[in-house]
């Protein structure tokens, strides 16, 4: 009896000190209003629904308004003002989660889209072990003007570049390296982080393998745009994407034992429109407007993370780095002082630590005269420029509420928010030691 009872006792303790998987996944130009959890009416999402009915999904997580300054920030819970260098560059003295977990006894890696440093080997200085990338050595287009992220994609695996053939789908050819890394790491029986920055639904708004069109019109790979009614079957095949990666997680039988989170990096492009509770939100890419900024947010962790439920917490990009460090138990360096905030508590539905506000520097090239600057609350928003706006009424930002007309519980929200700006004035690349590049 004494037996039985010591190796029961030692299986328990071996369960709870199981390492935990990390799967990160950010879609690319993927508003809030696409998905159907959200309110979304205009596409079918069942994959990421289902993520939701069995998680928790976000209904205020916010991005910066493009890609790579997105990238920057959640890759190192840091806002862009102290280092955020250029588009398509992350300054390697940088510190990601991707170092964190590798140096913590991680296999990490990276699948999708890279764009933080044309050196072939930016993903391994960036944290990762492994990668299957579009554009890191190669350009957006080849010497014909062919995009060559989705049909015939031009990709670099581990630092190896191959163009594939006209039937092969980018998104599909990194996911299966996705799909494989995550196989061989459980039969490895080792802990794993698999980053994925989704090459979809970024236009060219092209036929998928899931269009009646695909192989049969392959001209919108020729225009920056293609067409936009195209973003629907992007949509279903992204859907799809996140479907397959929970499957294989079940498959292998380490779903209760990993952490799922996807989001976006930005709002939805520009000439895209979409339902959202009624109401149509158009596309705002580039823009700082709710619908440029504001993405999904939904967290998957079976047994630990109560099924179905909806939190109104404001979270931005910066909390990614210090919730699946905090979850896995990896110990965050004292400096350089993140700007994030972990949001475990919030997902094992304990109160946490909400943020009042949030904060945005956003300057595409890192020009600082350039930069659109602004803090917010959920409501209410307060730019560098002095205008401040009530968003549940003014999503387009079309009317700043006067000053003077102000009452004291606006006027304190308005102080606060002036505080934050004014706080970050004078932190332009203070966390930068390697400007050169």
């Amino acid at each position: 009896m004494v037996l039985y009872w010591s190796l029961l006792l030692f299986s328990c303790a071996s369960k709870e000190h199981v390492p935990l998987n990390v799967i990160l996944i950010m879609a690319d130009d993927l508003g809030y209003e696409t998905i159907q959890a959200n309110g979304g009416t205009s596409y079918r999402t069942p994959n990421i629904d289902a993520m939701a009915k069995s998680g928790i999904r976000f209904e205020h997580c916010y991005a910066q308004p493009l890609c790579t300054p997105s990238r920057v920030q959640i890759m190192t819970g840091i806002y862009n003002v102290r280092n955020y260098v250029r588009f398509g560059l992350l300054d390697t003295s940088q510190t990601t989660f991707g170092h964190l977990f590798r140096e913590a006894g991680y296999r990490t890696c990276v699948v999708g889209k890279w764009q933080l440093g044309k050196d072939s080997i930016s993903p391994q200085w960036a944290g990762f072990d492994e990668h299957c990338l579009w554009q890191v050595t190669e350009g957006r287009i080849d010497s014909t003007g062919r995009d060559t992220r989705f049909s015939k994609p031009v990709l670099e695996t581990n630092g190896q570049v191959k163009t594939y053939a006209a039937d092969e789908f980018g998104p599909e050819v990194v996911s299966s390296y996705g799909l494989d890394f995550i196989e061989r790491a459980s039969e490895g029986r080792k802990p794993f982080l698999l980053y994925y920055p989704m090459i979809l639904t970024h236009c060219p708004f092209s036929p998928t393998p899931g269009s009646p069109e695909w192989l049969m019109d392959d001209t919108t790979v020729m225009q920056y745009k293609g067409q936009a009614h195209y973003f629907e079957d992007m949509m279903a095949y992204t859907d799809q994407i996140i479907g397959n990666i929970n499957k294989k997680l079940s498959e292998l039988g380490i779903l209760e034992n990993s952490l799922v989170i996807f989001t976006g990096d930005n709002g939805t492009d520009v000439p895209v429109v979409s339902m959202l509770d009624g109401r149509s939100v158009a596309g705002a890419k580039g823009k700082s407007t709710d619908a440029g900024t504001r993405v999904p947010l939904v967290v998957n962790w079976p047994g630990k993370i109560a099924p179905g439920q909806i939190n109104s917490d404001l979270i931005d990009l910066t909390d990614i780095l210090p919730t699946i460090c905090e979850a896995a138990g990896i110990e965050i360096p004292v400096e350089p002082k993140l700007d994030g905030r972990s949001f475990l508590p919030q997902l094992l539905s304990k109160p946490g630590n909400p943020r009042e506000w949030i904060y945005s520097w956003y300057s595409r090239n890192g020009e600082e005269e350039k930069a659109r600057i602004f803090a917010r609350t959920k409501e209410y928003k307060l730019y560098s420029t002095g205008e401040f706006y009530h968003v549940p009424k003014d999503w387009d930002e079309q009317l700043p509420l006067e000053k003077d007309l102000l009452d004291p519980t606006l006027e304190e929200i308005y102080g606060m928010l002036s505080n934050v700006i004014v706080d970050y004035d004078d932190r332009r690349l203070e966390n930068i030691t390697n400007e050169e590049q």
